[in-house]
């Protein structure tokens, strides 16, 4: 449209993630990641992220949860943490999206990194090193 101004920033800033208990499905992912649930607000249960980006823990119960991918950019001094978590809640942790690596991480672009289900299937990733992309390929 011609006389609208450019958008220069896109930042995301709130996602809805599914779950058949969003309590439970947020009280996991904030333990794994040292993190807090916030207060309910509407039917949403927020995990706040530290970067301005809030996961909403919305209930569905009408049908399925589709699983889908969440990918944490974590410090790394705080990676081994997060992997202890996992291990004494007994929550496998892979080197791969596809979890056929249990117990291994990776070490994509020089960081560390591991794949975990939550209680709805959701496919978490944690690592430490954003990837790398090429901006050129089109």
């Amino acid at each position: 449209m011609p006389n609208e101004l450019p958008v220069t920033t896109v930042q995301l800033n709130h996602t809805a993630v599914f779950a058949k208990n969003r309590q439970l499905s947020a009280e996991f992912i904030a333990a794994i990641l040292g993190l807090q649930v916030g207060a309910p607000f509407g039917p949403f249960l927020p995990v706040d992220l530290g970067n301005g980006v809030t996961l909403d823990y919305y209930t569905k119960t009408d049908e399925a949860v589709q699983p889908q991918h969440y990918a944490f950019l974590v410090p790394d001094e705080q990676f081994d943490l997060m992997i202890a978590r996992l291990e004494a809640v007994g929550v496998t942790y892979y080197a791969d999206p596809r979890h056929t690596e249990p117990g291994r991480i990776n070490r994509l672009f020089g960081g560390r990194g591991a794949y975990f289900a939550d209680p709805d299937g959701h496919n978490m990733e944690i690592m430490t090193r954003p990837y790398v992309r090429d901006r050129t390929a089109a």
